[in-house]
């Protein structure tokens, strides 16, 4: 018989002990192989290929592009600065083509890559959920968000997702195809066609931004890594000077990805000062590898490395991504866990974002409460880990940070 004693000290231990939460998939069944291990995709479906864009094509081969079609080769550059500078790919808006050749040439330099399904806004009007359709029917998000003195782009770069992440409404869809680098490059230039309608809200007195989308963020729907050379296309198109290409900075990209090592590394050699964020959201390969199956190809040291090694070879500081999802990784050992990790490598290289959890719908995991969240910021801090909480947008339009489903509905 149990002592009375003995049954309350077990129970205030049961109180005060840590809850530990395991990952587990609500509503959809995860892939799994043979051996029990969540399936990862790397390799994309094979679909039907997009029509090939001017943004598929190099600046110095575009002029020879444009005379195979049977056009003379001196168009391209016209038909880039409608594009990349004035952001249409209307046939009407282009006078200085002949009239009697402008909608062939068009149509077949600057073919629709998306087609706008539906919109959703944000109350205050500052964010834009857009719905686009491919041209083989598979459907991708993107969101636009208006900040004091920017305007950050979430950009997708695959439909769907291979990384079959159990808390990310992306990958319970699972991967349909990759993006071309031309679809990935159309959803600026469509969002900035939006913008100089005036169609996003929420700028402040005082604020002069231009209306032009000034950071990306490839945190939308996929693994940007997963779709190395198309991601690696669209991103020099869009640091390439206008009218070759959209004329950003380098250090408004955000390159994001869960932790492909050996393309991390591929990445840091580039000699692209973009920025790099990992994904991490669990600090121990026991938690990670529920949590993010790829951890169990490269694990959290591994992944580590990588990014310390891109902030040596770039100079660029590094972002490490943390999704506090309550009871399950938002643990104060895991705090210090993390800070210690970072350390290890070294200071000065790298800054953290908790981004409290974006609940998908049906879901009963949750962010963490805030007292939680700030004792883990506290954490980190004290051990000297430069962290900010993110600013998450788009909650009430599921447009924030693991959100995306490209649910059409």
């Amino acid at each position: 018989m149990t002592n009375s004693t003995d049954q309350t000290a077990a129970d205030a231990v049961r109180r005060t002990k840590p809850r530990q939460v395991r990952p587990a998939t609500e509503g959809w069944e995860q892939k799994k192989g043979p051996d029990g291990r969540p399936m990862l995709q790397f390799a994309s479906p094979k679909r039907g290929k997009p029509p090939v864009h001017l943004a598929d094509i190099a600046p110095a081969d575009r002029k020879a592009h444009v005379a195979e079609l049977g056009f003379p080769g001196y168009r391209a550059a016209q038909l880039a600065t409608h594009y990349f500078v004035h952001h249409t790919n209307d046939a009407d808006e282009m006078s200085d083509l002949p009239a009697s050749s402008r909608d062939g040439l068009v149509a077949a330099v600057l073919p629709p890559l998306l087609t706008e399904v539906r919109r959703f806004t944000t109350d205050n009007g500052d964010t834009i959920k857009f719905l686009w359709k491919l041209h083989d029917g598979a459907l991708v998000e993107s969101v636009l968000m208006r900040y004091p003195g920017r305007i950050t782009l979430c950009v997708s770069s695959q439909a769907g997702c291979g990384m079959n992440c159990p808390f990310c409404a992306t990958g319970q869809a699972g991967l349909t195809r990759n993006m071309s680098a031309a679809e990935i490059v159309e959803q600026v230039v469509m969002a900035n066609a939006a913008l100089g309608r005036g169609e996003l809200g929420g700028r402040k007195k005082g604020d002069h931004t231009p209306d032009r989308v000034s950071n990306i963020v490839f945190m939308g729907m996929g693994e940007p890594l997963a779709n190395y050379a198309r991601l690696m296309s669209a991103v020099r198109t869009m640091l390439a000077p206008a009218p070759d290409g959209l004329g950003m900075s380098a250090r408004g990209i955000t390159v994001s990805t869960v932790g492909l090592v050996p393309a991390i590394r591929k990445l840091a050699d580039e000699d692209l000062p973009v920025t790099f964020a990992l994904s991490l959201h669990a600090p121990d390969d026991q938690l990670r590898d529920e949590l993010i199956p790829v951890n169990s190809r490269w694990k959290v040291d591994e992944a580590l490395d990588a990014a310390r090694a891109y902030f040596d070879k770039t100079g660029r500081r590094v972002s490490i991504e943390y999704a506090l999802i309550k009871d399950m990784n938002d643990h104060g050992w895991r705090a210090d866990l993390l800070a210690e990790k970072l350390n290890e490598r070294g200071h000065g290289w790298v800054h953290v974002n908790p981004i409290p959890l974006n609940p998908t719908p049906g879901s009963i995991w949750t962010a963490s409460e805030k007292d939680v969240q700030q004792e883990f910021v506290r954490r980190l801090e004290a051990a000297g880990i430069p962290t900010t909480i993110r600013d998450t947008r788009g909650k009430e339009i599921d447009g924030a940070c693991g959100q995306l489903a490209a649910a059409d509905g």
